[in-house]
């Protein structure tokens, strides 16, 4: 497969964050106990009532106290980082803004999967060898 098109963006969207942010390793912030949708003060929505906190977040309200350094209560995690994006796409409707930011939540997804093949010490160019098994 080529990189043209979509997959040049996110390449392209890569190499913007590194020389943004330079190298991230930030925690994952994901397993069994993990609750990546939550409700805070700011939202004025109950821990329990996720519709309306996924409806929230659906409306492009994504300042979430993780993510934003003025407010967070904790280390941004990559679940935190990746969601936000997720839901900022969920929230266009425009082609051209939904394009870019589908464009930013994959480079996002690649730049955790490098970090956790830096974490581990795997090569950032191996393939998926896992018993033969995609996911």
């Amino acid at each position: 497969m080529k990189a043209n098109g979509a997959h040049a963006d996110v390449i392209l969207e890569c190499v913007r964050q590194d020389l943004r942010w330079g190298e991230q390793n930030h925690p994952d912030g994901t397993g069994p106990d993990t609750m990546p949708l939550f409700a805070d003060t700011a939202t004025g929505i109950a821990d329990d009532d996720e519709a309306s906190l996924i409806r929230y977040m659906m409306q492009g309200r994504t300042s979430w106290r993780f993510t934003d350094p003025e407010t967070r209560d904790r280390p941004g995690t990559w679940a935190d980082i990746l969601l936000e994006e997720v839901f900022e796409a969920m929230a266009e409707d425009d082609p051209e803004r939904l394009h870019a930011e589908l464009v930013q939540t994959a480079a996002v997804a690649i730049q955790w999967a490098n970090a956790i093949a830096r974490r581990a010490g795997v090569p950032l160019h191996r393939t998926h060898e896992r018993g033969g098994q995609e996911s």
